[in-house]
């Protein structure tokens, strides 16, 4: 259940940052690629400003979704 869980919060996370960014998103398996890499990032720069989520839903989701939001943002710079 963890790993579809997993997947789950990727999804939203992609979709949500392709939604704020403008884009659109990238379809379904880009999004959920984008919201995992983003987790991951999203993690990593909480914890070095000293933020750490609950480990619930909203934390995962917020946590993936700021992370997705930086790792489009430096996509596009690096794609211009």
């Amino acid at each position: 259940m963890g790993f579809i869980y997993f997947i789950l919060i990727g999804a939203v996370a992609g979709w949500g940052a392709g939604k704020i960014m403008e884009g659109g998103g990238f379809g379904l398996l880009m999004n959920i690629i984008l919201g995992i890499i983003g987790g991951v990032v999203g993690g990593w720069v909480f914890s070095l400003l000293g933020i750490s989520s609950d480990g619930g839903l909203i934390g995962s989701l917020v946590t993936a979704l700021v992370g997705a939001v930086l790792v489009l943002f430096v996509a596009r710079l690096i794609k211009k």
